[in-house]
């Protein structure tokens, strides 16, 4: 995720078409590690195609990803003291379908 913000970081700042290089200077500007296999492929996939149309694509892509409704929230425990039903732990709302993993 790191590499395609990069990657973005450096198509908002004029770089139209940003190498393997820039984004490791991207990266190293926050103290991020730069990961080149991952670089290498977020690269070779984006070759030749725009940013907005990539963008316009995964939109839709997410759009038709099932979002789950509404959620049941059990009280179980007593909930402390002045976080009431309100401090339900994420990881109770992400359905195991998603693609979010906690352990």
């Amino acid at each position: 995720m790191k590499v395609v913000a990069a990657y973005l970081l450096a198509v908002l700042g004029g770089n139209t078409c940003p190498t393997a290089e820039d984004l490791k200077k991207v990266l190293g500007s926050v103290g991020a590690d730069a990961d080149d296999d991952r670089i290498e492929l977020l690269l070779s996939n984006v070759k030749g195609k725009d940013i907005t149309e990539l963008i316009a694509s995964g939109r839709e892509k997410l759009a038709s990803v099932p979002s789950g409704g509404g959620v049941a929230v059990s009280s179980g425990a007593a909930p402390a003291a002045g976080y009431g039903l309100q401090s339900v732990r994420l990881r109770d709302l992400v359905s195991k379908r998603s693609c979010f993993a906690f352990h």
